[in-house]
């Protein structure tokens, strides 16, 4: 059986708890083993962290030591997929660049705050995680992120935002990142900005992204599996 660990906590005003049970729901749904951590040290365990299909972080503005994070970069190098949404994912662990560059962005801004009205632009893409789905509009915090250029953007969204005046105001309008993919060495990442509160996956494209996400990059472990791939290939000096 596949197995997923969701490590969740950091700054409460995330729901981290209430994020990861919905998310726990979906993967058990997709005939996942779930188990839910509350501490960082779940990444000192490297045999652990290896055997899994899937890790998901919902831990917002946190701090990681180097082990813990080297243990994370590792296991998603080995094929452990690596699947997260808003700051649970991509505002963690402010002071790590090297999570930073594993995840392959880092929230800076989100002007207009909670409540922000704007559209989610699906782009045209292969792949499965967005396929049939349309353009959609939500309600809540519209994240401004840096992001990795190497990323697969599969759908993203506009700044400056009439509705959320700020500094950025004066710069040409700008399609912004909201969902995107990239490979960790042999590990498949996904991340979504969407998830401020967990009431926004009671819409469906919110959640039903996150699913085909968790699918997709957990889909990477039985990948490095069959082709008995390992991570040795990509360290330095080889």
């Amino acid at each position: 059986m596949r197995e997923a660990l969701i490590i969740q906590g950091g700054w409460e005003g995330h729901e981290p708890v209430q994020v990861s049970e919905v998310f726990a729901r979906v993967l058990r749904e997709e005939g996942f083993q779930v188990e839910i951590s509350d501490t960082l040290d779940s990444l000192l365990d490297m045999d652990r962290l290896r055997s899994l299909h899937l890790l998901v972080p919902q831990w917002t503005m946190g701090t990681i030591s180097n082990e813990q994070c080297k243990n994370a970069c590792l296991a998603v190098a080995s094929g452990v997929g690596l699947a997260g949404c808003h700051g649970g994912m991509c505002d963690a662990f402010r002071q790590s660049t090297e999570w930073q560059f594993m995840t392959g962005g880092q929230w800076v801004a989100h002007p207009g705050n909670d409540g922000t009205k704007y559209r989610v632009n699906i782009r045209s893409s292969s792949s499965p995680i967005t396929a049939d789905l349309q353009d959609f509009d939500v309600s809540s915090e519209q994240y401004y992120v840096h992001v990795d250029p190497a990323v697969e953007v599969l759908a993203s969204t506009l700044f400056p935002n009439p509705a959320a005046i700020g500094y950025h105001s004066g710069n040409p309008l700008t399609a912004v990142p909201v969902v995107w993919t990239k490979m960790w060495g042999h590990g498949r990442v996904f991340y979504n900005s969407l998830g401020h509160h967990a009431d926004i996956f009671a819409s469906y494209e919110p959640l039903e992204l996150m699913r085909r996400g968790f699918l997709w990059a957990a889909a990477g472990k039985d990948r490095a599996i069959a082709q008995g791939l390992s991570p040795e290939a990509f360290q330095p000096g080889r």
